[in-house]
């Protein structure tokens, strides 16, 4: 089981940055693949990035690359989200999530991950 609490989130300007974090109260994300994912208002879910494991390379959704990225702290039980040059497009609620390792070609499944955060909402407006 485990039990992930994200923070972060607010109101930022185009260009700006945000740092998300995820921490995981119970269990730990040593054990697991992590990743975050975010929904738009009358969207559906999409993945962001997800990290197998410590040492592996992170996958990222191809909006997000070169502007987010992830780090794995597995001594502080916390996964985080470095956001930057955001734009209007970005704006989401931003979850966090677990699961058992998926191959590489289910990583960005929703149905890969297990446990989810209560999510964090991330603005971008002038």
């Amino acid at each position: 089981q485990v039990q992930l609490v994200e923070s972060g989130g607010g109101l930022v300007q185009p260009g700006g940055s945000l740092k998300l974090s995820c921490v995981a109260a119970e269990g730990s994300v040593g054990s697991y693949a992590m990743a975050w994912f975010r929904q738009a208002p009358g969207k559906e879910r999409e993945f962001v990035a997800a990290n197998r494991r410590s040492g592996d390379a992170t996958i990222y959704a191809d909006s997000v690359k070169g502007r987010f990225t992830v780090a794995r702290e597995n001594a502080r039980n916390t996964i985080y989200l470095q956001m930057s040059s955001l734009e209007p497009e970005d704006t989401a609620v931003y979850y966090c999530a677990a699961g058992p390792r998926p191959i590489l070609s289910m990583i960005r499944a929703l149905r890969s991950y297990y446990y989810w955060g209560q999510g964090t909402q991330v603005t971008v407006t002038s």
